[in-house]
């Protein structure tokens, strides 16, 4: 059994505190990824998994064992780093034996594990290049069939895809999922990227300021975003996030008692003939299958996203309302209510 559990886990840095109390569960053979922007904690995190930071108080346990103070090589991980990381002067067959080799593994073991894990990414008839003569999508591949051919009972991964082109870390995004899906390695995946997380992971971890605000599987983190952060954040275009009563009225809503904010996804706007809330829009930008419309209401920002026909003019007015079931409310913390 491989699950992780981050009991009580802090870190300060003269000071500074870049984690406030993270409990963490992870399940044997579950894909976790730790979702935020830049200086929420995320690396952090995980480099105190890896052993390569040192918790300020907490505990992390893998399998059941007590990690603290056990240096990286003696708590059975791997890591794929987003700078790859991959040995120039040795060929690709002896970067993904290295981990093995250093560990003293027999030679038959090495040789089957490096034809194995060259497989399953496909690189096998790369074996005899050096990492000079890969492409970048390449060499994240050996860097990934480095880190499984040591059979790690963890998997962790930063942010590997972020140094790829569009189309390649849409291959790469593929491939990896499939894989990790049939070796069954506990994973956690490090990003920024909110499509990685949603396509990726069998349940998201949210982070804000060195604290995970909401932890689920993705669907739900999508329609029932925990605070006004997690809607804002996840979403392209975001959740809109309304507090004047008379727009929510006028979309055919009524704000339980003590809630701040309406919350309301772009696709979740019905146009309609009449009746509804009428917005001007100002903006419009057309992306193939579907329109954005962006418009300000009482001072607001609304977007609609809706189908591609028919289409929206710049400075048309159009009328919408609220699917039903899809609005959900905040109170003034920024808390989902309902």
């Amino acid at each position: 059994m491989s699950s992780i559990s981050i009991k009580g886990v802090r870190k300060e840095f003269k000071g500074h505190q870049a984690l406030k109390s993270i409990d963490l569960e992870v399940k044997d053979q579950e894909f976790c990824v730790l979702l935020g922007p830049s200086g929420c904690g995320k690396t952090t995190l995980m480099r105190i998994i890896a052993g390569l930071e040192t918790e300020t108080a907490g505990d992390v346990l893998i399998g059941g064992k007590r990690m603290n103070g056990l240096p990286p090589r003696e708590r059975n991980i791997a890591m794929v780093f987003q700078n790859y990381a991959v040995f120039p002067h040795m060929t690709i067959d002896e970067n993904i034996g290295f981990g093995l080799r250093m560990k003293k593994a027999p030679e038959d073991k090495v040789r089957h594990q490096i034809q194995r894990a060259a497989e399953l990414m496909h690189i096998e008839h790369l074996l005899d290049r050096y990492a000079g003569q890969l492409s970048g999508g390449q060499r994240q591949r050996v860097a990934v069939a480095r880190a499984l051919a040591v059979e790690p009972d963890v998997l962790l991964m930063d942010e590997p895809l972020s140094n790829l082109d569009a189309l390649l870390r849409l291959e790469m995004r593929s491939e990896l999922k499939g894989l990790l899906r049939d070796i069954k390695t506990t994973t956690i995946y490090v990003t920024h990227d909110q499509t990685e997380a949603m396509s990726l992971g069998d349940r998201i971890a949210v982070m804000h300021g060195g604290e995970i605000v909401q932890y689920d599987a993705p669907p739900v983190v999508y329609v029932r975003p925990a605070t006004t952060f997690v809607g804002g954040f996840i979403g392209n275009p975001p959740m809109n996030f309304i507090t004047s009563v008379s727009t929510h009225a006028a979309l055919g809503l009524m704000a339980p008692v003590k809630a701040v904010s309406l919350g309301i996804r772009p696709e979740d706007l019905d146009l309609v003939e009449g009746g509804g809330l009428a917005i001007q829009a100002k903006v419009v930008e057309m992306l193939g299958a579907s329109q954005q419309v962006n418009s300000r209401v009482e001072g607001e920002l609304i977007r609609l996203s809706t189908n591609a026909t028919p289409t929206i003019a710049p400075n048309q007015t159009v009328q919408v309302i609220a699917k039903p079931g899809k609005a959900r409310w905040y109170d003034a913390a920024g808390h989902l209510m309902a």
